[in-house]
Order: C-alpha cells, then sequence, then structure tokens
C-alpha cells in the first residue's frame, strides 16, 4: 500500500470513528426509542443523519464540520421541537399524528381504515403478530402514531383471574384518556357519550383543576382514575 493510499485510509478511519461517536451522543439526545417506535419526525431526521453522514466519510476533501454541523443542527432542531410538543397537545397532533380507532365494540371502522389506506389483509396481518388470529375475540384496535396496532381482547375470552372469577367481565372498550398534562381531549368525551359538564362536576367533587391533572382515564360506565402532576416538573 502506497503512502497516499494509507493515508487517505487513516483518515477515513478517523473519520469514521469520530462521526460514530458524534451519531452515538445524537441518538441519545433524542431519547430511547427502538426503530419501529419513531415518530415521524424522528424517523426523517434519523434518515438524514444516515445520508449526511456518508458525505465526509466517501470523500476525505469534505470537511468534517460539514457533516457535523447538520447533524447537531438535525437532532437539536428535534429537541427542540419535542421540548415544545410536550406542552402542546395540538402541535404534537400536527408533528406526530394521532392514534386512530380501527375496531370499537367489535366493530371494524370501515372509513377509517380506508383513509389510513389498511386493506384487510393489513388488519389480520397486524392482529396476527399480537398473537390474535380470529377478528371476532377483538374488543377495540388502534392504530399508534407509530404504525404500530395496538389490541384488546374481548374481556370475556381473557384468562381468567382472581378478580374476574369474583366479577364476571363485560366486554366494554378500555378507558379512554380524557384529560392528558392538564388538557381535555374532547374527542375521548365525544366516544365515552360523556360531556364537558360530566368532567366539571367530577373535577369539582375531586377539588381538583384540570390544569393540576398529569392523567385522567373514564370509562364507558363513568367510572374514572386521575393521576395529579407531581410538583415542581
Amino acid at each position: 500500500m502506497q503512502k497516499r493510499e494509507f493515508f487517505e485510509v487513516t483518515i477515513v478511519f478517523i473519520r469514521t470513528v469520530m462521526l460514530y461517536a458524534v451519531i452515538i451522543f445524537a441518538i441519545r439526545l433524542m431519547g430511547k426509542r427502538q426503530l419501529g417506535e419513531l415518530q415521524p419526525s424522528e424517523l426523517v431526521v434519523t434518515i438524514l443523519i444516515s445520508n449526511i453522514v456518508t458525505l465526509p466519510i466517501e470523500d476525505i476533501s469534505t470537511p468534517m464540520l460539514m457533516g457535523i454541523v447538520p447533524i447537531l443542527t438535525l437532532v437539536c432542531m428535534e429537541v427542540i421541537i419535542s421540548a415544545i410538543t410536550m406542552k402542546s397537545r395540538k402541535l404534537r397532533r400536527i408533528v406526530s399524528g394521532s392514534p386512530k380507532v380501527i375496531i370499537s365494540d367489535g366493530v371494524i371502522d370501515q372509513k377509517q381504515l380506508k383513509e389510513l389506506r389498511f386493506t384487510a389483509d393489513d388488519v389480520m396481518e397486524s392482529l396476527r403478530s399480537q398473537g390474535v388470529f380470529d377478528i371476532s375475540q377483538v374488543q377495540y384496535a388502534i392504530i399508534e402514531t407509530t404504525g404500530a396496532v395496538s389490541v384488546y381482547e374481548k374481556p370475556s375470552l381473557q384468562p381468567l383471574s382472581a378478580n374476574s372469577l369474583a366479577n364476571p367481565p363485560k366486554n366494554e372498550n378500555p378507558p379512554q384518556v380524557v384529560i392528558d398534562d392538564g388538557d381535555v381531549v374532547k374527542k375521548s368525551l365525544d366516544v365515552l357519550k360523556l360531556s364537558e359538564v360530566w368532567l366539571e362536576e367530577i373535577l369539582k367533587k375531586e377539588g381538583k383543576h384540570s390544569a393540576d391533572i398529569f392523567l385522567m382515564t373514564a370509562s364507558d360506565d363513568k367510572s374514572y382514575k386521575i393521576i395529579e402532576k407531581e410538583k415542581g416538573i
């Protein structure tokens, strides 16, 4: 190997190691998610980083900063947007979308599937990945913002427990989030056929304000669960 070739190989090696360290740092900043759990914005950043990082490695005439600066810029933008979306539910829906219910009360929402461009085969494949092979066993299914499908089987078909023996389960949908970090989720109230007046009465009864609640869920039978915000967070 000639000296020039050896020099170029050494430069590529050093650049690769440096960029590897930068990417590890960048991914740590973005948070701990598996590839299949990435939000749309995170997936875009990941794809862009993978393309940018090849430029200074393949072409040693390209300054290292031409690779490092765009990577850190993208990651900083993602961190800033993530921080903002944590405070704004509306912006979070714009950036990441919102979960879509495709099966409720055991009934498939064909209109929703059409809007999502999901075929019957796609639904069955998603159910099989959850260990469900008979769609009649599904009480509730939802497509998350990551594209993953979450499935809730009919309670009457779930494994028996001491509680279910004492109180035979009914085929009801799982609880809905009605307050998310202080914000009232009107869509969930509509799904449960509950009004904001009902919610206000519950909050008054509990002596709380929606701004003080981190998470509140409610069920079809009007039972609810409240988790208050921790002070200083």
